[in-house]
């Protein structure tokens, strides 16, 4: 009798398998199915990472998990080569999951999330490899309650390697979502749920990234404790290094910063963001720093109205690099469209601007007190005070602005500025 590998004796066992060995006739199989009804257990941990890896070392393949709930007590590596793929071939969207807050199980397939529960700081429910997938499931945590406080968890989903992808997924109410750091080229694409203190952390990245349609909407709690604490302390998107990104029609509500831009001891941001919006945040976009090449911002929307001061753009006096902003609309009653320090550069051109001075205070629009600025072509649709120059502002170019009501444009000392060519209504 033929002895088989580890890799052939777990896949026979699976029934895609025979005695020929690696190189029969099943070497040919990718698609493996996992059929949970087999086992008596309510923890598959063991099992699913022993058929994952099986698969793995006879060169890869798709392990397929039927409709269904999988109680998963441990945490899971997704190996070299290997897709852990459910049955939504689309992105999940939160399908009828209110069962007492449990996901109904016949609805698609969905991974129930259990380690880690009262700290961040232990290993992620799922790592994604180098060259393997995560697509079409559903990531709950049965243990997070939908109102109060919530528990601290690990990051759920963790990307590493080379071209990890992370596709169709809907980690419904993680404390801590996905942490997309040290690997290159990743791919996040159709992907929604309900983080609840960080959605998205991106750093260690030295190969052009991706992150496409992901939106964090809040489809598992909006029980006012727990929506107050998001607010007040979520963050949806975080960027460290990475070397220019690519972000293209990404959303979020409800949180404390929308997108944040920071320096790691890796380094800081560059890249290009299209169709980006953040809707009911605190501050919709903050910037303490970036890299000199800087952030291309295009067809963005933001929103602010909540919280102790509702601004949209925010650049930290830190920052020195350069932040650009075109085609964006900013709404909702605020009391100022950004507020601008440091030693870069922020440019505004064909924007629409909207609803500031929420309290009739004075407030204007755009508020730098550091750094050069560039407002050109802009539409200014409130009647209020438009830009205000500190004396710190090093360069500033505010021309060919469309306004509503006077125009009321302060310097108060900038080294050098160039203000003119403003079509106002009075």
């Amino acid at each position: 009798m033929r002895l088989l590998t580890a890799a052939a004796l777990v896949l026979t066992l699976m029934g895609v398998a025979n005695a020929q060995g690696v190189f029969g006739e099943w070497s040919a199989v990718t698609t493996y199915v996992y059929d949970a009804s087999e086992y008596e257990t309510d923890d598959h941990t063991a099992r699913l990472q022993l058929r994952m890896n099986a698969i793995s070392e006879v060169g890869g393949g798709i392990l397929a998990l039927p409709r269904g709930r999988y109680h998963i007590k441990g945490n899971l590596t997704i190996p070299l080569g290997v897709t852990l793929e459910g049955v939504f071939t689309s992105v999940p969207s939160h399908p009828g999951l209110r069962d007492r807050g449990q996901p109904k199980p016949e609805y698609g397939t969905v991974l129930l999330a259990y380690a880690g529960r009262g700290t961040e700081d232990d290993a992620p429910f799922i790592t994604i490899s180098g060259n393997a997938t995560l697509k079409g499931v559903v990531v709950y945590y049965p243990e997070q309650s939908n109102e109060g406080v919530p528990t601290p968890y690990p990051y759920a989903i963790a990307m590493r390697g080379n071209n990890p992808a992370l596709i169709d997924v809907e980690p419904l109410n993680p404390y801590n979502g996905v942490d997309c750091t040290r690997n290159q080229r990743h791919l996040i694409g159709n992907v929604q749920g309900q983080p609840l203190r960080r959605g998205i952390f991106v750093d260690s990245i030295y190969d052009i990234g991706r992150i496409e349609n992901v939106h964090w909407n809040p489809w598992f709690s909006m029980e006012k404790t727990l929506f107050e604490w998001q607010m007040e302390n979520g963050e949806a998107f975080i960027f460290g290094r990475t070397d220019w990104q690519y972000v293209t029609n990404t959303f979020c509500f409800g949180y404390n910063i929308g997108y944040k831009f920071i320096q790691t001891e890796n380094g800081v941001c560059n890249g290009n963001f299209l169709g980006i919006g953040a809707d009911d945040c605190y501050t919709a976009l903050q910037v303490d720093q970036c890299a000199p090449m800087g952030l291309l911002i295009t067809n963005g929307e933001f929103v602010s109205f909540h919280g102790p001061d509702p601004t949209m753009v925010a650049v930290s006096e830190t920052n020195t690099g350069s932040v650009r902003f075109v085609n964006c609309a900013y709404w909702g009653p605020n009391n100022q469209i950004a507020k601008i320090a440091g030693r870069g550069t922020v440019g505004f051109s064909d924007c629409t601007f909207m609803q500031w001075d929420r309290g009739k205070e004075g407030r204007h629009a755009i508020q730098a007190t550091g750094g050069s600025l560039i407002v050109r072509g802009n539409e200014f649709r409130t009647n209020a005070p438009q830009v205000e120059l500190g004396e710190n502002v090093q360069r500033a170019v505010v021309i060919g602005n469309v306004i509503t009501g006077a125009e009321r444009i302060t310097n108060r000392g900038a080294k050098s500025a160039q203000i003119g060519l403003n079509a106002a209504t009075e």
